[in-house]
């Protein structure tokens, strides 16, 4: 009688939603998801502080362009700063389980 794995038999037969471990590499990695999300937000700081640059110096003669960067910035780095909290929080709570 031939015994199989049950872990090699989980992802294929049982959850059709998983992928096989060869699709699975092809997916970004957390830290590299983390790196893509940390250049928008610094991507959204570096393009209001820069149409802030060329309103003062005369460039943009609409403030609105101007005002709604920089709450775009502001948002983006709130969002930023609140995923922050939760992963310190989930981090604590987990560290708080009894092994």
């Amino acid at each position: 009688m031939s015994v199989y794995p049950v872990v090699s038999l989980i992802p294929s037969l049982v959850l059709p939603g998983v992928k096989p471990k060869e699709e699975q590499s092809r997916d970004p990695s957390f830290s590299q998801v983390l790196a893509q999300q940390l250049d928008k937000v610094n991507a959204a700081q570096v393009k209001a502080d820069e149409m802030t640059k060329q309103f003062l110096a005369g460039n943009i003669q609409d403030i609105h362009q101007v005002m709604i960067a920089a709450q775009e910035a502001k948002i983006t780095l709130q969002l930023a700063v609140e995923v922050r909290n939760k992963v310190i929080e989930a981090y604590h709570e987990i560290s708080r389980m009894p092994v």
